[in-house]
């Protein structure tokens, strides 16, 4: 519970960092006479095409009496009409006045300025990590709309050198790893590039908002067998199932391929991998203690049957 508030606390800062250097802190927004949650709602009547007051309430979480004094305020002004809506008479469509686009025009452009003079002292690559680091942080709070957002594709110039550094950095974090095994990974990566057989062999590379979040192999072992090898789900893409659906494009790849079965190494540790082996029908087949990575640890041996579909 203390880390947990120890990080709210820090999100709190930062949200107090952020609104303070944008000007959104104080009685009005950037001395418009706005306060910033008006000015979201300006935003949001200026950006969507004649919106209910509901719609607006549930984009923004807003009380719906808050929101609603709000916009009888904003017509008062002469900012926003309502119109009942043709479908529903039960709610009106919104729309913003010539007075009321006039009024928050400026508001707009003046925000626009300040985000661009938080970025224009910072060379590309610092901006980079800044628009990065934003992605990620929505990604991983919106898992809903994460999960609707991956898209799979084959590997290019320069994913194994990723490969390669996120196992080594996740492993150790996570499992206490040493350099041993991103050596080992790298030995895998190198092999797989220089012996790929593209009718039987592939890497997928999971992106989401153009980033990596995941990665998995499939590589020939014989004639009819097949290994699985090197799934890596970033943890802010992990819980939307797709580490289950890498699983999946190996197992269909495998079949189409004309694999008889495929296998799998792992350790005993990684129990969220392990559950998604067994979840499509892998079967544990043998296991061995042994020391590796720099710790003991009990390496196991899974293999799926692709005789038939389940």
């Amino acid at each position: 519970m203390r880390r947990l508030d120890h990080h709210a606390e820090a999100i709190r800062d930062f949200n107090r960092f952020y609104t303070t250097r944008i000007g959104a802190l104080g009685d009005s927004y950037v001395d418009s006479g706005f306060s910033l949650t008006e000015v979201r709602v300006l935003y949001e009547l200026a950006h969507r095409e004649a919106p209910t007051a509901s719609d607006i309430a549930e984009t923004l979480t807003l009380d719906a009496g808050y929101l609603s004094r709000m916009l009888a305020s904003f017509r008062k002004r002469g900012l926003v009409t309502a119109r009942q809506d043709r479908n529903d008479r039960r709610h009106s469509r919104l729309r913003l006045t010539p007075a009321g686009r006039k009024a928050f025009s400026p508001l707009d452009d003046r925000a626009r300025a300040a985000v661009a003079g938080l970025l224009e002292p910072l060379h590309v690559a610092e901006r980079t990590r800044v628009i990065d680091a934003m992605t990620v942080i929505r990604r991983t709070l919106d898992r809903d709309a994460s999960a609707k957002s991956f898209t799979l594709r084959e590997h290019q110039p320069g994913d194994m050198g990723w490969i390669v550094h996120r196992h080594g950095a996740l492993y150790a974090e996570e499992y206490g790893y040493d350099e041993r095994f991103e050596a080992l990974v790298a030995e895998i990566v190198a092999r797989f590039i220089k012996k790929l057989d593209r009718k039987r062999e592939r890497c997928w590379i999971a992106e989401c908002d153009g980033q990596i979040v995941g990665t998995i192999f499939v590589v020939a072992k014989s004639k009819t067998t097949a290994k699985l090898r090197l799934l890596l789900v970033e943890p802010s893409a992990r819980g939307l199932g797709l580490g289950a659906r890498l699983v999946d494009e190996v197992v269909r790849f495998a079949r189409a391929a004309g694999y008889k079965r495929i296998e799998l190494w792992t350790q005993s540790e990684l129990t969220t991998a392990r559950r998604l082996y067994e979840a499509a029908g892998f079967k544990r087949v043998g296991s061995e203690k042994h020391r590796m990575f720099g710790k003991p640890t009990t390496a196991e041996f899974w293999r799926l049957e692709l005789g038939s579909k389940r």
